[in-house]
C-alpha cells in the first residue's frame, strides 16, 4: 500500500511539473536583450575585424536571439562619446576599427545594417546611448585628435580613470541632445535607451563640479546635490519632448540602477539597503515615471531572491507600483548565473525570477545582459528560455499612450498549395483614420476544428516587420494534415488589426 502510494506521489509530482512548465506563454511580453560593445563585451568580438566578419558574427547573434523568443535588441551604439553608426558628427569608436575616428573597412553603418537584421527577424532594434561618459580610459593614444574631449576641453571633467560631460553646463545638454536626435531623425529605430551610467559611480573622491554649480545653480539650488539631479531631470524632459515631437512611435526608455531609495531614505523607498541611483548617480527615475517623460523603465534587478540587502522580489514590488502606468521591463544579470554566491547557486534561479514577474500584471518584461551570457547558455538559461519560457513567440506590449488606434485587417488571404508547403499571399488593408500605414504582419495556423483564437501565441507562424512583403510560405507542415490560416496586421507600435479572412488547406 505504501510502496503504491509512493509511485503515486512521484507521478503526480511529474505530471506538476510538466503542467508548471507548460504554462502557456503571454502574447503580449518584451523580450530584450543588451548587446553591449563597449571593451567588445559582445560585439565585435574583437577590434580590428574587417566588415564582412563584424556583420557575420552580428547576424548570428541575432540568429541565435532570434531562436530564443527575443522580440528586442538594445543595441549600444555611442559607448563613449563616439558612434557605431555613419550619419553622425562624433568619431568612429575604437572599439569598430581598433583606433577611434578609423571607419570600419570596407565601410558600412553597423547602426544601419543592425536595424535591417533585426527588423527581418521580427525584433525592435534600441539604440543605446551613454550620455555622459567620454572615455573609457585616460590614455592619451586611445583618444583622437577631433574627439570632443580636445575640441571642447571645458565641457569635461576627470573622475577616477575616465573623462565624463559636465552635465552642469548648458551647452552639454544642447549637444547631447543635438546628438540622439540626429539619430532618432537619421535612423528606423523603434527606441532610444539610456542605461545607469549619468554621474559617474561614486568614488572616493568628490565630483569636481563645484565651480559649476557656482556658476549655473548656486543661486537656483540650496544644495549642489538636487542641482545635479536636475541637470539630469532636463535632459530627459528635453529628450522626450523631442524625439515624440520627430517621431512619435520612437519609444524612450532608461534602465537605471535597481534601487530608487532606500525606505529608510525616503518612506516612498523600497525595502532595501544599498546604493541608490537617487543619490548615488543623481538618478530620480520614480520622477521620470511620474511626470510622464518616459515610455518604459527598465530597472537593473540584478539580485536574487531574498537577497538582505536588495531582494529581487521587493524590488521588482516596488518599481512595478511607481510605474505610474508606464511599461516596466526587469533588467535581469544573467552573467551573475553561475556565481557560487547567495542564491546564485541555485540553477532555477532566473528562470523562477521570470516567472515571478509574469504573476505581475503591472510588469510587461525583461531585458537580460548581456548578449554572450545568453549565448553562452550560463546556467542553462538559454535552454530554459527555449524549451520553457520563450517557446511561443510574443509580441511587444503596446504603448497607448503613444498610439490606440490599431490597424485594418489584411485583404483577400489565399493559399497556394505545394509539396512540403504552402504558400500564403494576401493584399494591403485599407488606411485608418490616423492615417498609418501598415508596418508588418502576423501569421497564425490552426489545426482544423480549432477555434481562431489570435490571442494564442502558440499559433503564431510568423512575424514580420516589412510591410511590402505580402507572403510567406509555411514550410512547416505535415503531409494531408488539414490547417487553418488567418493574417494579422501590424502598425509601428505594434498595435494589432482582427484576422482577415480564414482559409483551410489541407497540405501535399
Amino acid at each position: 500500500m505504501i510502496k503504491n502510494f509512493t509511485g503515486l506521489l512521484v507521478v503526480f509530482t511529474l505530471l506538476s511539473s510538466v503542467a508548471k512548465s507548460q504554462t502557456p506563454d503571454p502574447k503580449r511580453e518584451f523580450r530584450g536583450v543588451w548587446v553591449a560593445t563597449v571593451q567588445n563585451i559582445d560585439w565585435p568580438s574583437k577590434r580590428g575585424l574587417n566588415s564582412d566578419k563584424q556583420k557575420k558574427e552580428l547576424t548570428g547573434i541575432f540568429d541565435e536571439h532570434q531562436k530564443s523568443g527575443m522580440n528586442a535588441i538594445m543595441f549600444q551604439i555611442r559607448p563613449s562619446a563616439d558612434a557605431l553608426y555613419a550619419k553622425g558628427t562624433e568619431e568612429w569608436s575604437m572599439f569598430l576599427s581598433g583606433k577611434q575616428g578609423v571607419a570600419p573597412a570596407p565601410l558600412y553603418d553597423p547602426l544601419e545594417f543592425a536595424i535591417q537584421e533585426a527588423h527581418q527577424r521580427g525584433m525592435e532594434l534600441h539604440a543605446w546611448f551613454n550620455p555622459y561618459r567620454a572615455t573609457n580610459n585616460l590614455v592619451d593614444a586611445d583618444i583622437s585628435a577631433r574627439h570632443i574631449t580636445r575640441t571642447k576641453p571645458e565641457w569635461f571633467f576627470t573622475y577616477a580613470t575616465k573623462k565624463y560631460f559636465n552635465p552642469g553646463i548648458p551647452e552639454v545638454r544642447k549637444y547631447i541632445v543635438s546628438i540622439i536626435m540626429n539619430v532618432v531623425r537619421n535612423y528606423d529605430i523603434d527606441g532610444v535607451h539610456f542605461d545607469d551610467y549619468f554621474y559617474p559611480y561614486p568614488d572616493k573622491p568628490a565630483l569636481p563640479d563645484s565651480l559649476t554649480f557656482a556658476a549655473y545653480g548656486s543661486n537656483s539650488f540650496k544644495s549642489i546635490e538636487d542641482w545635479r539631479r536636475n541637470n539630469v531631470d532636463m535632459l530627459i524632459k528635453e529628450l522626450n519632448d523631442s524625439i515624440h515631437a520627430e517621431k512619435k512611435y520612437v519609444k524612450f526608455g532608461i534602465s537605471p540602477f535597481g534601487i530608487w531609495r532606500n525606505k529608510k531614505e525616503d518612506p516612498l523607498g523600497s525595502e532595501t539597503n544599498g546604493l541608490s541611483g537617487y543619490a548615488g548617480l543623481y538618478a530620480d527615475a520614480r520622477k521620470w515615471l511620474s511626470e510622464g517623460w518616459i515610455d518604459y523603465i527598465n530597472p537593473q534587478v540584478y539580485f536574487p531572491f531574498k537577497y538582505p540587502a536588495a531582494a529581487y522580489e521587493k524590488l521588482v514590488d516596488w518599481w512595478s507600483n511607481n510605474a505610474f502606468g508606464k511599461h516596466v521591463y526587469i533588467g535581469q544579470g544573467v552573467y551573475r548565473a553561475t556565481e557560487q554566491r547567495e542564491g546564485w547557486k541555485e540553477k532555477n534561479q532566473l528562470p523562477e525570477q521570470v516567472r515571478y514577474l509574469r504573476k505581475n500584471p503591472r510588469v510587461q518584461g525583461s531585458v537580460y545582459f548581456s548578449s554572450k551570457s545568453l549565448t553562452n547558455n550560463l546556467a542553462g538559461f538559454q535552454d530554459s528560455l527555449r524549451r520553457d519560457l520563450y517557446r511561443s513567440k510574443a509580441l511587444v506590449p503596446t504603448m497607448i499612450w503613444l498610439d490606440a488606434i490599431p490597424p485594418q485587417s489584411p485583404l483577400n488571404l489565399q493559399v497556394k498549395r505545394s509539396k512540403g508547403k504552402n504558400e500564403l499571399a494576401w493584399n494591403q488593408p485599407l488606411p485608418v483614420r490616423d492615417n498609418e500605414a501598415a508596418y508588418g504582419y502576423v501569421v497564425y495556423r490552426f489545426d482544423k476544428g480549432e477555434n481562431i483564437d489570435i490571442n494564442n501565441p502558440e499559433k503564431i507562424r510568423n512575424i514580420s516587420f516589412d510591410s511590402s512583403k505580402l507572403s510567406f510560405q509555411d514550410q512547416e507542415t505535415k503531409k494531408r494534415s488539414k490547417y487553418i490560416y488567418v493574417v494579422t496586421t501590424l502598425d509601428r507600435l505594434k498595435n494589432e488589426s482582427l484576422p482577415s479572412n480564414s482559409i483551410q488547406v489541407k497540405s501535399k
